[in-house]
């Protein structure tokens, strides 16, 4: 986990799907767990039951998976994008590109790490790509280190939209 005083930028939607997982987990994949435990348990000498110690570390690794989300949501930083404006590429925005390489288009909003989706245009904010453009405005040329070689974009368009 990172230090108590860094922020975590999300947008709203990461935010909202971080505490629908959260109560997911404590409602449904908790209670759950207890059951299986009080059933092995009921199966006799829990010293060698095999279904007691498999079912108590995955409470183990389910409490260590609500402890990391309630650490991440009690440091979100919220970004609403739609409430957003400018020219140039911040956390949130969605940005349109063109392969310098293919001339393809591609489209990627900026998330945060646990939003990213990059098969559905949402990159990290850590990402290489989404490092080259912050800062950048409609009209420039990036490129961009990527494991496959360096790549050059160039923006197309800027929108804040959610």
């Amino acid at each position: 986990m990172a230090t108590q005083d860094s922020r975590v930028p999300m947008t709203y939607q990461g935010y909202q799907r971080l505490l629908e997982e959260l109560k997911r987990l404590k409602s449904v994949e908790r209670p759950k767990l207890v059951q299986e435990i009080e059933e092995a348990r009921d199966h006799g000498d829990i010293s060698e039951n095999a279904e007691f110690h498999a079912a108590k570390d995955r409470q183990s690794l389910l409490d260590v998976q609500i402890r990391e989300i309630e650490d991440r949501l009690a440091r979100s930083q919220v970004i609403e994008v739609s409430k957003l404006s400018g020219d140039k590429v911040v956390f949130g925005a969605t940005v349109t590109l063109a392969d310098g390489d293919t001339g393809d288009k591609v489209v990627y909003q900026i998330v945060g790490d646990h939003e990213a989706e990059p098969k559905n245009g949402k990159i990290s904010i850590s990402s290489p790509v989404a490092r080259a453009l912050i800062g950048k405005c409609e009209g420039d040329e990036v490129q961009v280190r990527t494991p496959t070689g360096v790549r050059t974009f160039e923006i197309l368009g800027l929108d804040f939209i959610d």
